[in-house]
């Protein structure tokens, strides 16, 4: 009887260490995978920096992965801005800027909700305010067509100005925003 109890022991435990082995071999898999970018498509986009004499801007293009809506590109343009150029020139917004949310109306209106970081990060006088504008509103009219105006909110608050020279109360009309000082 000992050895019948034993034997059924041993084998119990052996499907115990079995079970348990074959848990931990088989890989699992995340719920959550973000789309590559081969399946996703690249994008070329264009970025708009500050020039290293900090009287124009200079446009830099990058591959990025195809946003799949208006949020992402939004959060994806900005990110990049906030990144920093590759090919010279100087960053725009201050570090750490980043989109909070976006809404959109038919008529072209775009409502970007920044991060704290783009009002609490920002020193500069009058033209470092209009370059950090300026970068933000070119960089997201040029990649977004569909984007007509721009209200800037910082943190869901709405904004007056980020240094006390450019108006931020009201929407900004992207076709303002482009002149000759780009290169």
């Amino acid at each position: 009887m000992r050895r019948v109890f034993l034997g059924l022991l041993f084998f119990a435990v052996l499907a115990w260490v079995a079970y348990q082995w074959s848990r931990v071999s088989v890989p699992r898999v995340p719920q959550s995978i973000s789309a590559d970018s081969i399946a996703a498509g690249m994008k070329t986009v264009r970025l708009f920096f500050v020039a290293t004499g900090a009287d124009s801007l200079l446009v830099e293009a990058r591959e990025l992965p195809q946003p799949q809506n208006l949020h992402a590109t939004a959060a994806a343009l900005v990110a990049e801005l906030d990144r920093g150029p590759r090919e010279g020139g100087i960053a725009a917004l201050p570090a750490g800027t980043s989109v909070l949310n976006v809404y959109s109306d038919a008529r072209g209106l775009l409502v970007v909700d920044l991060s704290r970081a783009f009002l609490q990060g920002f020193r500069g006088g009058s033209t470092a305010e209009y370059m950090a504008v300026a970068s933000l509103v070119r960089t997201l009219g040029a990649n977004m067509p569909e984007v007509q105006r721009v209200q800037i909110v910082c943190g869901g608050a709405p904004l007056v100005t980020l240094g006390g020279h450019v108006p931020l109360d009201r929407p900004l009309e992207i076709a303002e925003w482009v002149d000759e000082r780009t290169f």
